[in-house]
């Protein structure tokens, strides 16, 4: 268990990152379906508590290809070959993980949940500092949306068991080296009593 501090529920959001069946085929089959199970209990415990839950895809547009320039090593591919269209299903956020009414979602073609996105702005307006972060993959949009909301001054905590990565190593360096000197660490079974209503 982690000692992590108590989370206020008024002022928390569990943002679920990239839970899309392009980006969970990432996986081995058997990791994706344990990811998908915690995170249903995750929302789960949010939902029933009256927290926030956002949501962050990744799809991209005709207009949002042409903007990426060839000299972007990650992105230039995607547009290349016209990757991740963000109409095809397998964009779509994963049905077992479906947004309800009042849920934030927000859609995103760079790596992390903030910069392509008014997801800061949308938080602030319902008053949120504190972000419970769950993705895929850690060393892509968890590693990004931490930093960047790290700068932000968001408290933030690392949803452990709600991370992954095809690179088990950049996934363990990144969890117990990089992300403690950010944020705080939970796993799914913890959630239920670190977040307290006030």
């Amino acid at each position: 268990m982690s000692t992590a501090p108590a989370l206020d529920l008024a002022r928390t959001a569990l943002l679920v990152m990239d839970y899309q069946p392009a980006i969970l085929a990432l996986l081995p089959e058997s990791e994706s379906e344990a990811l998908l199970g915690r995170m249903e209990m995750a929302i789960a415990v949010v939902r029933a508590k009256g927290g926030t839950v956002a949501y962050v895809r990744v799809g991209f547009t005709e207009a949002d290809w042409a903007a990426i320039p060839p000299t972007n090593r990650s992105f230039a591919p995607v547009a290349q070959h016209r990757l991740m269209h963000h109409a095809d299903p397998d964009t779509a956020i994963h049905e077992r993980l479906a947004p309800q009414d009042g849920d934030i979602i927000v859609r995103k073609t760079r790596f992390g949940g903030l910069s392509t996105t008014d997801l800061d702005q949308r938080l602030r307006e319902h008053g949120i500092t504190t972000l419970v972060i769950a993705g895929i993959s850690t060393s892509g949009v968890v590693l990004s949306t931490v930093l960047d909301a790290a700068d932000r001054d968001y408290q933030l905590y690392v949803l452990a068991d709600g991370v992954a990565d095809p690179d088990p190593q950049a996934h363990d360096v990144l969890l117990h080296q990089v992300f403690p000197s950010r944020a705080h660490s939970l796993e799914t079974a913890e959630l239920h009593t670190l977040l307290r209503a006030d």
